[in-house]
């Protein structure tokens, strides 16, 4: 399978000896994004019931629960992974990268908020599906490589879906400018994380 990283409209290009640093604590990682498969679910079932008043759009609910089914399957996947390589999933967990992106959400602006929110939860499926694709490219352990090459399929499918909602919401306005001002804001943002074996980390210089 081609991952194909320049389909992505990010403004930032992770290097790819992020990915050869970030390979030299695989268990580490692997928790990490057990982690993260498990947020990427709750948020799905969150904007399941935060759908734009008076009705949501017509596909609203079967697009959520999928997206919320799909993130618990890669929860699986990873999580069976980790314990077969004799590894644990850390008990707590801090995404400072989901953080950073979210202060920046109109919060309590009706509309504009969620389409906040579904621009947030596109980010963090482009920005996952290029570090697939890094991954998927730099590790030497045939099945890590074949498990980053599959999610990567999967995190895309996801991206175009929460972007294509929120440029879809009735009464928000001004969509593609504002998609706009997310991705120059995610470029800085991921630029900003700290490094280490995380999936949204920075380069350890």
């Amino acid at each position: 399978m081609d991952v194909s990283i320049e389909s992505l409209p990010l403004r930032y290009r992770t290097p790819a000896v992020w990915a050869r640093q970030v390979l030299r604590e695989p268990l580490a990682l692997l928790s990490d994004h057990a982690h993260l498969e498990k947020k990427a679910a709750a948020n799905a079932l969150t904007l399941l019931n935060r759908w734009p008043e008076p009705s949501p759009p017509e596909n609203w609910v079967q697009v959520m629960t999928a997206v919320a089914r799909d993130e618990v399957e890669h929860l699986a996947l990873v999580t069976r992974l980790i314990a077969r390589r004799g590894g644990a999933l850390a008990r707590t967990h801090a995404n400072t990268y989901a953080s950073d992106l979210r202060q920046h959400v109109r919060s309590g602006h009706g509309p504009r908020e969620i389409a906040d929110r579904l621009f947030v939860s596109a980010l963090i499926e482009a920005r996952s599906c290029e570090r697939f694709a890094l991954l998927a490219r730099a590790s030497e352990d045939d099945e890590l490589a074949k498990v980053y090459r599959g999610l990567w399929a999967s995190e895309h499918g996801h991206f175009r879906v929460f972007l294509g909602l929120a440029e879809s919401l009735p009464e928000v306005g001004q969509t593609h400018e504002r998609w706009q001002e997310w991705l120059d804001l995610e470029a800085q943002v991921i630029q900003s994380q700290p490094p280490g074996p995380t999936m949204h980390s920075g380069l350890d210089h």
